[in-house]
């Protein structure tokens, strides 16, 4: 095994690691339970190292031609220092991985499910050389029933070939980019969240739904088995800070494998940033005097609606009250681990900082995070917007910048015409269906999280189309949440919200000719760089460049209060300020790349924004 990770890491081309990184050994590598809204107790974490090669995208391996390259540690992404490889994969190679496993001697139970948190972005796997499966996208959870090729109480070996051509293709991506710089990132191929074995009996349950209704004080759950109930009872266990509130038996429909179950709750606490109560679930599967499955979980009561203030100005309301949202973008980079975080307190960091900065919301920036991500968000209470991946055509200044800003035709800016697919790389049918596969993916996995507030399926018209009627597709799929179907610009006229970004000019209310609820997606991006919590820069990305922390901290206070705070007063019903850190070239942070170094003081900032709160709206 090897053990030098860190000392390979050390020579790295930029050298530039998280407080955390040193925590990440071989055998100790992201070790919590990766879906905590649907938890078992016996669980085998396969994270560690494994074997890898990279070939020819074309040519076909099976366990006896692997040839090893070396090891790489899962589930940091192949390009990432902590991987202990950092090299590049492109769009004419692919990314082997083999390693081998036992199960567990107590595994009795008829399945055995391998899951992976992300892969990308094609995927294919073996066990022990036997085809299990496929799964095509970058960013969300996918699991494969292995029961019948695994060996029980004996050598297993699981191998996991990956394709992903980054920017060279027009699938969902992100900001990755096989170039990277200004606005786009290092690529981020294969492997980059846990994988896992769970070993479940045929009646287990698999998927959990969680629908709040606080108007009328009802929690609905929506329970899926593997295979049919036949004579099983759900014991249902509903508990508040530590305190059983209710406790219900249930009796599961004969011959079907869904159950749909209400909760009431007659003194009901709401979830909101300032008091994120949330009820711990305990659902256990008993067939007849046998407890065949037990899971926990947790839900939350809250509501997200639109209502007219006291002024008449529609608003954004959480729990039938009006809320003034101050976000902070949130790529989900990180300097040693690129999309995975070295550690499960890494990922609470940035949550919890942003939050003692004074914030209150984290627009999740066209990446889908860990499931702990959004677990640690329900815990903190912290508000979460949540962008569906870009894809489509590489970004390009003059289609993506320049004419949306200078054209302001109706023609122009119209998505769903034959002249907008070509210009944004969507002409092609199946990428389409893909895009929707994939939202519908996103939103599934992670409906169960209270503190996502909002689905924002398109970016600054990075790949937009369809966008109203794909909006419209996602409310009514979703209709606990609100939606901003463009957010910046090639507005279709769709929904409750107008959305703008404003970067280069001061903020002021936009024309609001529809009546909507209106917020600024995007602004701010001062960018400071601190040179030793920095890469080797060439060059700075930013919206305004600050060369003290003096001057930094003086133009965001004159941002907040002269040019924000009269816009809130007149309606702003949220704000998102750029971003959480600095991500290689851009250093328009409020805390540096490595997280080492927070640019502005706590209760300074939070004596700035306190004033946006203190609005009566």
């Amino acid at each position: 095994m090897r053990t030098d990770i860190h000392n390979k890491w050390e020579i790295g081309s930029k050298g530039l690691k998280t407080k955390w990184s040193d925590q990440v050994t071989p055998d100790h590598v992201l070790p919590h339970y990766p879906r905590p809204q649907l938890e078992r107790s016996i669980w085998y974490n396969l994270n560690g190292l494994w074997d890898y090669c990279i070939t020819n995208k074309d040519e076909q391996l099976q366990e006896k031609s692997f040839q090893s390259e070396g090891e790489i540690l899962v589930p940091f992404p192949i390009e990432s220092a902590l991987s202990g490889v950092q090299r590049s994969v492109n769009e004419q190679q692919r990314l082997w991985y083999k390693r081998s496993f036992e199960l567990p001697i107590d595994w009795n139970q008829e399945h055995t499910i391998l899951h992976f948190g992300a892969v990308d972005w094609q995927t294919s796997v073996w066990i022990n050389g036997q085809f299990v499966g496929e799964h095509t996208g970058g960013y969300c959870a996918f699991n494969f029933d292995i029961s019948q090729y695994i060996v029980q109480g004996g050598h297993n070996e699981v191998l996991v070939a990956v394709w992903d051509p980054t920017d060279q293709g027009y699938q969902e991506r992100g900001k990755q980019s096989l170039e990277p710089k200004g606005l786009f990132y290092t690529a981020v191929t294969g492997i980059w969240q846990t994988v896992w074995l769970e070993n479940i009996a045929a009646n287990s349950i698999v998927k959990l739904v969680c629908t709040p209704n606080v108007d009328e004080q009802l929690m609905s759950l929506h329970i899926h088995s593997m295979k049919e109930w036949q004579r099983h009872t759900l014991k249902i266990t509903v508990s508040f800070k530590d305190q059983v509130v209710i406790k219900q038996n249930v009796q599961c429909k004969f011959n079907s494998n869904q159950c749909d179950v209400n909760i009431r709750l007659e003194q009901m606490e709401l979830w909101s940033p300032d008091q994120p109560n949330l009820y711990d679930l305990k659902i256990e599967v008993w067939d007849l005097d046998q407890c065949i499955d037990q899971v926990s979980s947790y839900f939350a009561m809250r509501k997200c609606s639109i209502e007219r203030d006291r002024n008449g100005q529609k608003r954004l309301c959480l729990n039938n009250q009006p809320i003034f949202q101050h976000g902070v973008l949130d790529q989900g980079y990180w300097p040693d681990g690129l999309y995975t975080a070295p550690t499960d307190e890494a990922l609470i960091y940035d949550i919890k900082t942003m939050k003692q900065l004074g914030f209150n919301m984290l627009r999740k920036h066209i990446k889908v995070e860990p499931a702990r991500w959004y677990y640690h968000c329900d815990q903190l209470g912290m508000l979460v917007w949540q962008d569906m991946i870009n894809g489509g055509s590489k970004w390009d200044m003059w289609n993506q910048a320049v004419l949306p800003t200078i054209i302001t035709s109706k023609w122009f800016r119209r998505d769903n015409i034959e002249s907008s697919y070509r210009r944004n790389g969507r002409n092609d049918a199946s990428n389409r269906a893909q895009f929707m596969n994939e939202l519908k993916e996103m939103i599934d996995q992670l409906y169960h999280f209270p503190s996502i507030v909002l689905w924002c399926p398109f970016n600054e018209s990075w790949g937009q189309f369809d966008a109203a009627s794909i909006a419209d597709w996602v409310q009514n799929y979703d209709s606990t949440r609100w939606v901003d179907h463009a957010s910046g610009w090639h507005d279709q006229h769709y929904g409750e919200i107008k959305s703008v970004h404003t970067y280069f000019k001061k903020l002021s209310m936009p024309y609001n000719k529809r009546d909507q609820a209106v917020v600024i997606s995007e602004y701010g991006g001062y960018n400071h760089l601190v040179r030793q919590h920095s890469e080797n820069i060439v060059k700075e990305t930013g919206y305004k460049r600050c060369k003290t922390s003096e001057e930094l901290h003086h133009a965001y206070e004159q941002l907040i209060l002269k040019q924000l705070l009269p816009l809130v007063k007149q309606g702003i019903s949220a704000a998102v300020y750029t971003q959480v850190s600095d991500v290689e070239g851009e250093v328009n942070g409020l805390i540096t790349y490595d997280r080492k170094f927070v640019k502005f003081e706590e209760q300074e900032l939070q004596g700035i924004h306190q004033h946006l709160y203190a609005i009566e709206i």
